[in-house]
């Protein structure tokens, strides 16, 4: 069966994608502006010819048959290890993180344009194995969201290794892992990271010693919190392989050994991770603590954000940005710029954007019967939710600060190419939702 041309495209997604990506160039230019109304910035120059580029990589994804990726999945994955290792070992330093390759003036970033190849490929992985047993799927797939996860966490690019885990996690959902799977992931790795930055918080932000906090300072008793829960775990592992599969003994293996692995994975991040930048994790509960330095971001954006009001100052009036208070603030704090000039309404704009994206998104989840496209949109989902709410949450002093982009408006290359190429393959699936065999 064949379309008509106009028929590839959803028109609503294409709305929101241009009028989201208007705002970001408006804005990215505002930031370019100092305090003596003079622009010193071409960004918004190569944001507009990145975003031209986006477009027809967008429309280009849309007309291509996502099927056909399918056949390329496995390779598109080992390119991912590849070209994630060698950025490793000879990519450049930006802001403090070994994540750029690149010749002379133009760079890439090669961990964004991954997230893409991890979700083809774990989609690959589910639509193959749904007969397979699920625990066996599931540490499968988690092993595989590991290799891209560790390899761009020890960049160290923590904020970008961090979007792995919800595409991965919303995806086991979608595919049948039972619950209790999911969730031993996810309360391990937020154990993970409580017991990375309590640390810090105890001497950074409560400036008071908690003896129960010794266990994570002092090596010995580490150690032997280690020994001890890791027992406790393999015992109620033989519980409950010699009593009959007894769901007393399985719990008390599943706790223990969360506990177990949290201590073990949380001494490993503190040695990758620097104490700044876990301190990056936690300043946000109390910024003041280090008002001259990691706060220093959250106060400037709430300020911003807060100054902004109902109707904002109007644009190119906003003075946190012009007199560079902001940090960052074409890419991670593009938000800041938009609430200060735009106000409450600019912000519930680029709100309603944000929501109308992740429901239509939904709704090609729910309408088309391509198991692999099925998949694909589902990991696209959790990445666009994620990028949203942690940004979002990180400029209002809410969440911690990781250094996510705002897709579609912050300034860069790699995210909006990467944001817009998953559009692009929404549009595919929307399109080919039937699953005929269309050319």
């Amino acid at each position: 069966m064949k379309g008509k041309l106009y028929q590839f495209f959803d028109y609503v997604l294409i709305l929101c994608v241009t009028v989201l990506v208007t705002f970001g160039v408006l804005f990215i230019y505002s930031s370019g502006i100092n305090s003596e109304g003079v622009n010193v910035s071409r960004e918004y120059i190569k944001q507009i010819i990145w975003a031209s580029i986006g477009m027809l990589l967008m429309l280009g994804c849309a007309l291509y048959d996502f099927r056909r990726l399918a056949r390329y999945a496995p390779m598109l994955f080992g390119f991912l290890v590849v070209i994630l290792v060698y950025t490793r070992i000879f990519g450049r330093y930006v802001n403090g993180a070994r994540s750029w390759i690149g010749f002379g003036g133009f760079g890439v970033q090669p961990s964004e344009f991954c997230k893409i190849f991890f979700i083809l490929f774990l989609a690959w992985y589910f639509e193959r194995s749904q007969q397979e047993d699920s625990r066996r799927r599931f540490v499968i797939a988690s092993c595989i969201m590991m290799i891209p996860f560790g390899l761009i966490l020890v960049q160290p690019d923590m904020g970008t290794a961090s979007v792995y885990f919800p595409i991965f996690l919303v995806m086991c959902f979608v595919a049948g892992i039972p619950l209790r799977y999911i969730l031993y992931l996810l309360i391990g790795g937020m154990l993970t990271l409580v017991f990375t930055v309590l640390p810090i918080w105890q001497t950074e932000i409560a400036k008071h010693t908690f003896r129960i906090l010794n266990m994570l300072t002092v090596q010995k008793l580490r150690l032997l919190l280690i020994f001890g829960s890791g027992a406790i775990a393999m015992l109620g592992m033989f519980g409950w392989f010699f009593f009959r599969h007894n769901k007393y003994y399985y719990w008390i293996a599943y706790a223990f050994s969360i506990l177990c692995g949290a201590l073990i994975l949380s001494k490993m991040a503190a040695h990758i991770l620097k104490d700044y930048q876990i301190q990056r994790l936690i300043v946000f509960l109390d910024p003041y603590t280090d008002a001259q330095g990691s706060g220093w971001n959250i106060i400037q954006s709430k300020i911003a954000i807060g100054s902004g009001g109902i109707f904002g100052r109007g644009y190119l009036q906003g003075t946190q940005s012009h007199y560079r208070f902001l940090p960052q603030q074409s890419t991670d704090f593009i938000f800041s710029i938009l609430s200060e000039e735009f106000g409450l309404i600019g912000g519930l704009t680029v709100f309603t954007l944000y929501l109308i994206i992740l429901l239509r998104t939904i709704m090609i989840i729910k309408q088309t019967n391509n198991t692999y496209g099925y998949f694909i949109a589902s990991g696209i989902l959790g990445m666009f939710f994620y990028h949203f709410i942690v940004n979002v949450g990180m400029v209002m002093g809410i969440m911690p600060i990781t250094g996510i982009p705002l897709l579609f408006l912050s300034y860069g290359g790699s995210s909006l190419w990467t944001a817009m190429i998953c559009m692009g393959l929404l549009m595919s699936i929307r399109y080919r939702k039937l699953d005929f065999d269309i050319v």
